[in-house]
């Protein structure tokens, strides 16, 4: 491995060592308590699966060259969208599922082709989508539905037994499934390989005769898909519809994938490191609910801690020039 590549992977490697590092401290600090069980790493990905599917999505805008803010409150949209469906209506869950699912996708398409057509700033469509999409929820229902029994036999199947009173929940089954299919598409598709092209410089992208308007639009639609699912597995592991679920979501999405290492000037950054904040943020809530003392609000003082020093990280690496496009 030349140098080159070894600086341009410095953000990643600064996640992973701030990962591990506060995963070992934390594990000998709670050693009585067990946090470093199996149980305990299983919780990461099963309580953390419906931020890391919209911080996968989010990861393939931010690479773009573009931002999101809508997949919040297209979580709840689909949440109370899919309890209506099933509860009300007595729709089959996976046809529900799937109807949901495409809604989600076309919302992040049209605002991807609103984005590129038109010419304008993703963060002001993306805004005007997270308004639409609350709003079209609190006006479906302002509250919470509860859908009784309808989806437990989706989470039983998809249940994996691991032995010993050890079981990996269907979250976490989705949440890992999803993530190897965005490593594909991101770093093994043509797809892919115009995503990072796009992000690193899109007119340059334009002269190559790259697919940008496609892209671009493709980018936005696997972003809705993305909170489209992630608000299925809210749903999943709520056993309930609500238009309030998903405050802040785009929040943590993004502060997932800048902590991952995606430098937020698009066409840098791994899948991998994404997974890696996503981890990073469950240990941290982990390592808070252990202390028993803290508050919880010290998870977002922590987060936010992180993420200012990724970013002047991300300032010092851009400032030396020392990272280039990568796929």
């Amino acid at each position: 491995m030349n140098l080159r590549v070894l600086k341009r992977n410095i953000p990643f490697v600064a996640t992973l060592a701030v990962c591990l590092g506060l995963y070992l401290a934390a594990s000998f600090r709670f050693r009585e308590e067990g946090f470093a069980s199996w149980h305990v790493l299983i919780l990461f990905f099963s309580e953390n699966a419906f931020v890391g599917i919209a911080a996968v999505g989010m990861t393939f805008v931010i690479l773009s060259g573009g931002i999101d803010l809508s997949v919040g409150s297209l979580v709840a949209l689909v949440t109370i969208l899919l309890a209506i469906f099933i509860q009300e209506h007595h729709m089959p869950p996976l046809l529900a599922i799937g109807i949901v699912l495409l809604i989600a996708t076309i919302f992040g398409a049209s605002m991807g082709a609103l984005i590129h057509l038109f010419d304008l700033p993703p963060f002001l469509i993306t805004l005007a989508g997270m308004f639409m999409a609350r709003g079209l929820a609190l006006l479906l229902h302002e509250g919470s539905i509860a859908i009784e029994g309808k989806v437990d036999g989706i989470v039983s199947r998809l249940t994996v037994p691991l032995g010993a009173n050890l079981e990996l929940p269907a979250t976490a089954i989705i949440f890992l499934a999803v993530f190897l299919i965005a490593i594909v598409i991101a770093h093994w598709t043509r797809f892919g390989r115009n995503l990072y092209a796009v992000g690193g410089n899109e007119q340059s992208a334009i002269l190559m005769g790259l697919p940008v308007c496609r892209t671009k639009i493709g980018v936005y639609a696997l972003s809705g898909f993305c909170a489209g699912l992630a608000g299925v597995v809210n749903v999943l592991y709520t056993s309930s519809g609500n238009a309030n679920a998903g405050i802040g979501l785009e929040l943590d999405a993004i502060a997932a994938v800048v902590i991952g290492g995606t430098l937020l000037s698009g066409g840098v950054g791994y899948l991998a490191g994404t997974l890696v904040g996503v981890i990073t943020f469950g240990v941290i809530q982990t390592a808070i609910q252990f202390q028993g003392t803290l508050s919880t609000w010290w998870t977002r003082i922590v987060i936010g801690a992180l993420l200012l020093g990724f970013i002047l990280l991300q300032k010092v690496i851009q400032s030396k020039k020392l990272v280039g496009t990568t796929h």
